[in-house]
């Protein structure tokens, strides 16, 4: 397959794996179109304008045949992990028959699909095996299938590397089950881009699976060690036979970001070994790829992370679940944990905005005033700044100015607003407003609602861990009452407009 005149669809582009195999493809010299649930969370990617984008949604059968005309090869890189231990089955089996048919709708020649390796052992992972599954259910159809299956993938920000880090980090001593001294055989994510780009210039890679891994065989207690000596840090791993998956999907998510729905079943993968079977089969294929050591892995990753240049993360992507006018989500990456909510109003973006930049002072938070003050009242026993009860000016924010025991940081008119908390915290934390037009006269917006918070040590962690079910209630209902507010003064404005001195004018002309 020419690079020079081949158009690939990368489906799951804002994903870990997705967001980075695309400037690959970019530099390789093939024309790439991005299938996104939302453009606009390609915006930050420098590579954005470089590429076609196609706005669907896997789950949506109609929404896939458009995205792929003209196209010539697909990579699959969807999974609905994200979505819930009891549903991503059965939506990794609905996404992948609707790419499947819309492929050989529109004539593609190819799919590459990245999954996982086949469950060994006698619990198998339900995780593991939905990704073998998708597999079968993209080779179901006429066009030919390349699948490479991989385990654990080993880079800035990856899954596996986030769980290794948190956890080699923040515990001294490790209470560790059974899974920890399972074979696995990890693989940088440099090698796994360089063997999805070269897939499309091997034609005989066309209908095989190919496993893949790196050059090392280790358990996770290995990876630890590794982890531990590349930083200097003195760990103990003490093994225990009781900690079953659930019980350990409550530790990791104590100890790490990553949450529990995410932890169980990936720690019931992480029970079965899981190491290349036949390891001539990717040597023939793709002779110039040598996959590097776990050591060097995490060194890269451990380089590009203190740099602070990581272009994705695990969870970049939003998982494919259904879409409400009023929606939550909470993710995680580099130990950043972000809670947000959005809400579909009838007011323009400029009213919208309006009335987010009045917020504080005299106006208060709209939802719950009695918990803000009371948390302002513990800051200042605590000596923090404490509840300020102030701002600059009622009606407009600018950077630098203090509202209550929060500090502008960032404003960008009609648009963007983020607060800086100033009340002493295990950690740091932000709370920032978006609002876009939804629609094309600009008559409806949508408000999202996004906190942010970094914990400091364990002690951040449990802190988030605590108060984030007080968090819940208190921001969706700030969200919910700041709609009602912008749509009443939208409804104002526009009565006003419509005056009897207006309407008489109207008539007679």
């Amino acid at each position: 397959m020419s690079s020079s005149r081949s158009t690939v669809l990368v489906t799951g582009a804002t994903g870990y794996v997705g967001g980075r195999l695309v400037p690959c493809l970019l530099q390789a010299g093939y024309r790439v179109r991005c299938f996104v649930r939302d453009a606009d969370r390609l915006q930050a990617q420098p590579w954005s304008d470089e590429v076609e984008v196609a706005v669907g949604d896997a789950l949506e059968a109609d929404t896939v045949p458009p995205a792929m005309e003209g196209v010539d090869a697909v990579y699959y890189l969807i999974h609905s992990l994200g979505a819930g231990e009891k549903t991503f089955e059965e939506r990794d089996r609905r996404a992948a028959t609707n790419v499947r048919r819309a492929a050989e709708e529109q004539g593609v020649q190819r799919i590459v699909y990245l999954g996982g390796m086949r469950p060994k052992g006698e619990r198998q992972s339900k995780h593991l095996q939905s990704r073998i599954e998708t597999g079968q259910v993209l080779r179901d159809g006429s066009v030919p299938v390349t699948e490479f299956r991989a385990a654990q993938i080993v880079g800035s920000g990856s899954l596996s590397f986030e769980l290794v880090r948190y956890l080699t980090e923040r515990v001294p001593i490790m209470i560790c089950p059974r899974w920890v001294r399972t074979p696995t055989q990890p693989i940088a994510v440099r090698d796994v881009l360089q063997y999805l780009v070269a897939a499309l210039d091997q034609p005989e890679s066309a209908g095989e699976i190919i496993e893949i891994g790196g050059s090392d065989v280790l358990t996770y207690a290995e990876m630890f060690e590794i982890y531990a000596a590349v930083r200097g840090l003195k760990r103990w791993i003490v093994n225990v036979p009781f900690l079953t998956p659930r019980l350990s999907s409550h530790w990791v998510g104590l100890v790490t970001p990553i949450s529990n729905s995410i932890a169980r079943p990936l720690i019931e993968g992480l029970d079965n070994e899981v190491v290349v079977d036949d390891p001539t089969k990717a040597r023939t294929l793709f002779p110039d790829i040598e996959p590097i050591s776990f050591e060097a892995a995490l060194r890269l990753a451990l380089r590009r992370t203190e740099s602070g240049a990581i272009p994705t993360v695990w969870n970049s992507a939003v998982s494919s679940v259904p879409t409400e006018a009023s929606s939550a989500q909470l993710e995680v990456s580099e130990g950043l944990y972000r809670e947000q909510r959005s809400a579909d109003v009838s007011a323009p973006a400029p009213v919208a905005f309006e009335t987010i930049e009045q917020l504080g002072g005299e106006t208060g938070w709209l939802y719950g005033d009695a918990l803000w003050r009371l948390r302002g009242w513990i800051d200042q026993l605590v000596g923090g700044v404490g509840f300020r009860k102030g701002r600059r000016d009622p009606e407009t924010l600018r950077v630098g100015d203090t509202v209550d025991f929060w500090r502008v940081e960032a404003r960008e008119k009609d648009r963007s607003l983020r607060l800086r908390a100033e009340m002493r915290l295990p950690g740091r934390a932000w709370l920032q407003f978006d609002v876009s037009p939804t629609t094309d006269d600009g008559m409806r917006s949508r408000i999202t609602q996004t906190v942010f918070f970094e914990p400091k040590g364990l002690t951040g962690t449990v802190y988030w861990n605590l108060v984030r079910w007080l968090h819940a209630p208190l921001f969706a209902g700030q969200l919910r009452v700041l709609a009602d507010r912008a749509e009443r003064r939208a409804q104002d404005r526009d009565d006003a407009s419509q005056s009897p001195s207006t309407a008489s004018l109207q008539a007679s002309t």
